[in-house]
């Protein structure tokens, strides 16, 4: 069955190990009532030897290998205990983020992207992860803000641009869906997702003729799209409860 990437495309951004190290932070709080009281210096991020570094990048392979298989636990285990040896490897966190959200632990996703992002708030990889996770959950928003930012960075960004469509849409803000939309399958003709996500804004619209025009380029990548029960799938790829039974009802209607 063919794989497509428009929700799990963030997986080729985070496979490959990469380190940064960040510079510490040395400030410190000010005091504000007696001279003779020094603040304690902020904590610095522990930064990972040359064998810390070869122990993470090792530990990350396996945990990637576990998740391939399906061995969820025990990727995150051993994804956690690649970012202890190397906390600043931004491949790290995007990686183990990423594998929370994969086993529908959010609140641990949103945290362990979040701190990827307090070393690089600009790494387009951890703003697309982060956006899924915020989208998935509900939290629009969010979702909007973090992909807005990610397209700012890197214009074309398939994944963004899909994923704003899906976020507008739910917001019944259709003009907007429609912009993201349109350029998500201008970046991406030949995965079905974007080509769904945007017959969904048409019908919003009451543009039901393009609405079905757009539906059935989806069919065209790919004649399991005619199948009712085959668009349940389509949770995996941002889609909510609510967008599977819309799309439903397009299908029925074609």
């Amino acid at each position: 069955m063919p794989t497509y990437r428009a929700y799990y495309l963030i997986l080729c951004f985070v496979i490959i190990p990469i380190c940064i190290s960040c510079k510490n932070n040395t400030s410190s709080s000010s005091t504000e009532s007696s001279p003779d009281i020094v603040s304690s210096p902020t904590p610095t991020i522990k930064t990972a030897s040359p064998e810390d570094k070869k122990k993470a990048a090792s530990l990350r392979e396996t945990g990637l290998n576990y998740r391939q298989k399906g061995q969820i636990q025990k990727a995150i285990n051993s994804l956690e205990e690649s970012v202890k040896f190397d906390p600043q490897n931004l491949s790290g966190l995007v990686v183990l983020g990423w594998t929370y959200h994969l086993n529908q632990q959010g609140d641990r996703a949103t945290e362990t992207l979040q701190n990827a992002l307090k070393l690089d708030n600009n790494h387009v990889p951890a703003l697309n992860a982060l956006g899924i996770v915020y989208l998935v959950n509900n939290n629009l928003d969010k979702a909007v803000e973090t992909h807005n930012k990610a397209i700012n960075l890197k214009s074309d960004n398939e994944i963004a641009h899909y994923n704003l469509s899906l976020a507008y849409h739910r917001l019944q803000q259709s003009e907007q869906a429609a912009i993201h939309g349109k350029q998500a399958t201008e970046l991406e003709p030949n995965n079905p997702h974007p080509w769904v996500a945007l017959a969904l804004v048409y019908q919003q619209k009451n543009d039901l003729e393009l609405a079905k025009k757009t539906y059935k380029k989806a069919i065209n990548l790919d004649s399991r799209y005619r199948q009712i029960d085959f668009l349940s799938h389509l949770e995996q790829a941002g889609f909510s409860q609510e967008q599977i039974k819309e799309t439903k009802n397009l299908l029925r209607n074609l």
